[in-house]
C-alpha cells in the first residue's frame, strides 16, 4: 500500500467544519478508513479581550483551509475534489503536492511525540548548554515549546532556566 502523507485544501471561507464534517462521512460511506486516515481543522487557543473582559477563544489556525492525511491515487483525489465546500488541492495545476513532516512541526500541527521520565518535583542534571553539569528541580513542563523550566542555585539564590527536553537527564 502506499504511503499517506499530509495534504491541503481549499474551502470556501467559513466551510472548514462542514467540509470536514462532509469528508469524514464520505469515509465511512465509501468504507475509505485505511486510504484517507484524518481530516484536521487546526485550532489555536487566543485571548480575546472584549469591554474588559479577557475570554479564551479557539480560532481556526488556516482559514479556508483543511488538512488532510491520506493515500493519494485517483479514488481519494475524486472524493476529496468532488466534496461540496471544496475548491481544490493546494499545488501547482491539478496535481498536490504533500507536506513535508517539517512542514508539519513548523505549523504545529503533527509532529512526534514525546515522552518524558521526569515530572514537575523530579531533580534533574543539565547535560548541555551554557548550564551543562547543573542540577536544579522541575519547576514547569511546556510539552509545545519541548523546554522545561528548572531551578538552579546561582551564586546562592535559586534562579529560573528553561532547558531543552534533550539537554537534561533525570537523577536518579
Amino acid at each position: 500500500m502506499a504511503e499517506a502523507n499530509w495534504y491541503v485544501v481549499h474551502t470556501y471561507s467559513g466551510y472548514e467544519n462542514k467540509v470536514k464534517a462532509n469528508i469524514e462521512k464520505t469515509i465511512e460511506n465509501r468504507g475509505l478508513q485505511d486510504q484517507i486516515l484524518e481530516v484536521s481543522v487546526p485550532l489555536q487557543d487566543v485571548i480575546e479581550i472584549k469591554n474588559g473582559v479577557r475570554k479564551k477563544v479557539q480560532k481556526k489556525m488556516f482559514p479556508g483551509y483543511v488538512l488532510l492525511n491520506m493515500v493519494m491515487n485517483d479514488n481519494t483525489w475524486y472524493v476529496v475534489r468532488n466534496t461540496r465546500g471544496v475548491t481544490g488541492f493546494v499545488g501547482p495545476g491539478s496535481k498536490p503536492v504533500p507536506l513535508t513532516e517539517e512542514e508539519m512541526k513548523a505549523m504545529g500541527v503533527a509532529g512526534e511525540e514525546i515522552m518524558l521520565d521526569f515530572e514537575v518535583g523530579d531533580t534533574v542534571t543539565v547535560t548541555a548548554g551554557a548550564w551543562e553539569n547543573y542540577q536544579g528541580v522541575v519547576k514547569m513542563i511546556n510539552e509545545s515549546k519541548q523546554t522545561i523550566t528548572i531551578n538552579i542555585d546561582v551564586f546562592g539564590r535559586e534562579t529560573p532556566v528553561e532547558i531543552g527536553f534533550t539537554d537534561v537527564r533525570l537523577d536518579l
